[in-house]
């Protein structure tokens, strides 16, 4: 795979067969799971995305400019990692906040969600989009679920239309595109979604829908990052057990117990395991752009109650 990081000794296999459910449930969830979810490629955001910024602090937030990626770009799907930019929520949610699980305002979140997708050429309906719950499921979708979210991690979809999205705050989203088959794929990897194999479940998924591991092209988009993510030595020990090799995703910590994982280097990594032809991270930090971007972390360490959701969406045209 070419990946757009500095990857050594990647190794191929897989433990055990990802789980892979091909079937949306008739019933919708409620509430949300989240958790918390790293020194790669520099970020290559759209054009577009330091005028979003301004807007954001200048408090002009009705401009939706979500980060593309020239790999998704170029592959001819439309997509977007929106920011906090473009939306109606205020207070501790101010901007763009997609949570259906958070305590913000369901009218606000549902006209967020309606402008995101809007942005995405769709309507709310059109949304496919799961109750997330740190799995390694993925659902297929094959028309918008309608407000419907199936437990689950990762949406896959060949059909034309539907908006394969997830909900992040500090975890790494990931979208996916194989445009020869026609198929998309959009992924919510926490460390324990990628530890136990979410991308390789999402992977698996899409393969079976038509694409080719080898011709799918993967962004991972904003996700707290490896300067911004302190972790104990008992962490890491969870991650080199069950991998070896891992050790080199954390950086030394402050003190001796400690470490600073690199989330989105592991994601790549486990990208790459998957046969995914080409992979690269966007470069941005959850945790350190507040004006951009809600943190699960950000919010624990300055004693927050809750925090808004950002949404990553894929479709094919």
């Amino acid at each position: 795979m070419r990946s757009r990081c500095d990857v050594a000794d990647v190794r191929t296999t897989v433990e055990g067969p990802p789980s892979v459910s091909l079937r949306e449930p008739p019933s919708p969830a409620r509430g949300e799971g989240s958790s918390l979810a790293s020194s790669i490629t520099p970020a290559i955001g759209s054009l577009g995305d330091k005028r979003a910024r301004c807007r954001y602090e200048s408090g002009v937030t009705d401009i939706l400019n979500p980060i593309t990626h020239p790999l998704l770009t170029g592959a001819g799907v439309r997509h977007g990692f929106f920011t906090r930019a473009g939306g109606v929520s205020t207070g501790l949610y101010q901007g763009l906040n997609t949570g259906v699980g958070s305590r913000d305002d369901p009218a606000a979140v549902a006209e967020n969600r309606r402008r995101a997708a809007e942005w995405m050429g769709g309507t709310a309906d059109d949304l496919a989009g799961c109750y997330q719950i740190h799995s390694t499921v993925t659902r297929v979708a094959e028309a918008g679920w309608k407000g419907f979210r199936p437990e689950g991690d990762a949406v896959a979809s060949a059909t034309p239309g539907v908006i394969c999205a997830v909900l992040t705050a500090d975890c790494a989203p990931i979208l996916l595109a194989d445009t020869e088959a026609g198929v998309v794929g959009a992924v919510h990897a926490g460390w324990k979604g990628a530890l136990d194999g979410v991308v390789h479940s999402a992977v698996a998924a899409m393969q079976a829908l038509g694409a080719e591991p080898g011709r799918t092209v993967a962004v991972v988009g904003p996700c707290i990052s490896q300067t911004s993510y302190e972790v104990d030595t008992a962490f890491m020990d969870r991650f080199t057990h069950h991998d070896p090799g891992c050790e080199r995703f954390f950086a030394t910590g402050v003190t001796d117990d400690r470490r600073q994982f690199d989330l989105p280097g592991f994601v790549l990594w486990r990208l790459e395991q998957a046969g995914v032809g080409e992979a690269a991270w966007t470069g941005d930090d959850t945790r350190a752009d507040a004006a951009r971007f809600y943190s699960n972390r950000r919010a624990h360490l300055n004693g927050e109650p809750d925090f808004g959701r950002l949404m990553s969406a894929v479709a094919l045209g």
